[in-house]
């Protein structure tokens, strides 16, 4: 225990100390990440782990250290716009899954912060990839409602959580239906029901349903109504979000956000007129449910160009240890550009889609998402263009701080790479 406490003291001291440090990172081609074009040559100035300025003739200071990018991409960290990091290490292992609030009784009040673990081997993996933050967010339960998410880092140290309990998630659709007695129709009553309780209880009443709601739960919720935080809705078929969008004109301060939304496409104009933007899945393209029937690789340009504000984000996808294929499925949407009869987006916009786009969907984009001056520093130095898959992560910031590169899987490939008799455990021999 004393040994592990020197090192979390050691640990400390030396971020404390990388946070307070200068740093100027100079020469590359530099991505702002707000859908501008890169800029050649440009330098970014970290100081006390916030951007101080970024772009073609920044000033360096005599006392900064430089970390010479020529020939190389500069750009913000990507922001994972959904996942559930940190809060698995196997799947199929119960005492490794934290991703639902299981058999606790509650649901709107479950709070996933405290089950983020910064230790669990996918932070590095995806740390490694050039992923510095994420939209963490619980799984369903027995509830639509399955508790409010955060926004994470994913720095090499133990406070995980940039912000707790940043929004409410829900499910809807057919996984919604399946915890509201089997029916949609059974998912918007209990919807209704259950923020209507929550109204009468901010009125003075304490009397529950408690099949439908606690009295945390129903506290939870408080903020949800006011509009202060978000809600997250898990939704696929466009007809589910049209009858969302009617929904919304009953509890008209509720900010939505829809989460998956594979046929997002057939109703663009009607989200972009309700101001309700989206999460996307960016590659879902076969009817691997029936409220996917509509899926299309072209939903996310016709939807951007319809007016939805639209970000990248992983539900169901390989969500809690898979972020570092965000950029491959923004790169792939560059790509279709070139396929006739698609709408992909242009590599500007596509890099915005994993960067300022999501932490603008779930407002924190004056602190997180892009080079601007008083952003955190999160920065990554790339070998070539972050949107190919042959490109790879040779630096990346976190709070101004630089972080190790290493990971579990790393360890294992060196480990196994060239084994020497007797040096390692024997392989099966059959």
């Amino acid at each position: 225990m004393k040994r592990f406490l020197l090192a979390t003291a050691a640990l400390i001291a030396a971020t404390t100390a990388a946070h307070a440090e200068t740093v100027a990172i100079t020469g590359g081609k530099l991505v702002i990440g707000d859908g501008s074009a890169p800029i050649e040559g440009g330098t970014v100035l970290i100081r006390n782990g916030t951007v101080v300025a970024a772009g073609a003739n920044v000033a360096i200071p005599a006392d900064a250290r430089t970390v010479d990018a020529r020939g190389k991409w500069v750009t913000p960290g990507i922001f994972a716009g959904f996942s559930r990091v940190g809060l698995a290490e196997v799947d199929a292992v119960n005492g490794t899954n934290d991703k639902s609030g299981g058999r606790s009784g509650f649901s709107a009040a479950i709070d996933i912060a405290p089950a983020i673990d910064p230790f669990r081997s996918p932070i590095a993996v995806n740390r490694t990839a050039g992923v510095t933050r994420a939209v963490v967010a619980p799984e369903g339960g027995p509830s639509i409602f399955a508790g409010q998410g955060a926004i994470a880092d994913l720095g090499a140290d133990a406070e995980p959580v940039t912000r707790a309990r940043a929004f409410q998630f829900a499910e809807f659709g057919e996984e919604g239906a399946e915890v509201s007695g089997g029916s949609r129709a059974g998912t918007h009553l209990h919807f209704r029901a259950m923020l209507r309780e929550a109204q009468d209880h901010a009125a003075g009443s304490d009397a529950f349903d408690d099949d439908l709601l606690k009295k945390e739960d129903a506290r939870a919720l408080q903020s949800v109504l006011r509009g202060e935080t978000r809600l997250l809705i898990h939704v696929e078929a466009a007809n589910d979000m049209l009858r969302l969008i009617d929904l919304k004109r009953d509890f008209p301060a509720v900010k939505m956000v829809f989460v998956g939304a594979s046929e997002g496409w057939r109703v663009a104009d009607k989200l972009a007129a309700a101001g309700i933007s989206v999460i996307a899945s960016a590659l879902n393209d076969l009817p691997a449910t029936f409220e996917m029937l509509g899926a299309t690789q072209s939903n996310i340009g016709r939807m951007k160009k319809a007016g939805v504000k639209v970000a990248i984000g992983m539900i169901n996808d390989r969500d809690s240890h898979q972020l570092r294929y965000t950029p491959q499925y923004a790169g792939n949407l560059v790509s279709l550009q070139k396929v006739p009869g698609a709408t992909g987006l242009s590599w500007d916009e596509a890099f915005a889609a994993i960067s300022s786009a999501p932490a603008e969907i779930m407002g924190v984009a004056d602190r997180l998402g892009s080079l601007k001056a008083g952003r955190a520093a999160d920065v990554v130095v790339w070998d070539g263009d972050p949107l190919e898959l042959s490109s790879a992560a040779t630096t990346v910031f976190i709070d101004g701080v630089e972080q190790p590169l290493g990971n579990r899987q790393d360890r294992l490939r060196d480990r196994y790479r060239n084994p020497a008799e007797g040096s390692l455990p024997k392989a099966y021999d059959y």
